[in-house]
């Protein structure tokens, strides 16, 4: 919020001497306005207003709570392995299969988010991307039930 309050404050300094430094351009746009009576081009005193203070800080308190929701996996993730090796179950199998999914889901959307920039390939991308991970955690699942689980396939690697 400090920093949208700075932005209009450097904006309402730098940008009214700009835009009606110009008499020609201001006596214009006033004319303009005397003429048509258009309420919509009536010239703001200088202020540029981007977004709405509503939708900047909803957007940016879902983006904080999502950014904290990638951490917080990533710890428990670095928790699900001791309790995978302590206390191997299906619990444990299907919470790291999961969790395993969602982590790598929200990796690859940031690794797409950064490289892919048109709009049908950013729809495309993002729709493998859904494909991708819905296969990986019905794999998981699958390997678990119809298997050993992710937790002992992982200790009959370590005992090879």
């Amino acid at each position: 919020m400090a920093s949208l309050t700075r932005l209009s404050t450097i904006c309402q300094r730098a940008v009214r001497p700009v835009l009606l430094g110009n008499t020609h351009l201001s006596l214009g746009l006033v004319a303009f306005q005397k003429n048509r009576d258009v309420e919509a081009f009536r010239l703001a005193a200088g202020r540029i207003h981007a977004a709405s203070s509503h939708s900047a800080v909803s957007s940016s308190r879902a983006a904080s709570k999502h950014w904290t929701g990638e951490r917080v996996l990533s710890i428990v993730l670095l928790g699900m392995a001791p309790a995978a090796y302590l206390y191997p179950g299906m619990v444990v199998d299907y919470s790291v299969a999961a969790a395993l999914t969602l982590h790598g889901h929200w990796g690859i959307g940031q690794v797409l988010t950064d490289y892919v920039h048109d709009d049908a390939k950013i729809k495309l991308a993002k729709a493998g991307l859904f494909v991708l991970s819905t296969a990986t955690f019905f794999g998981l699942c699958y390997f678990n039930y119809h298997d050993v689980g992710i937790c002992k396939a992982v200790a009959m690697l370590w005992q090879i």
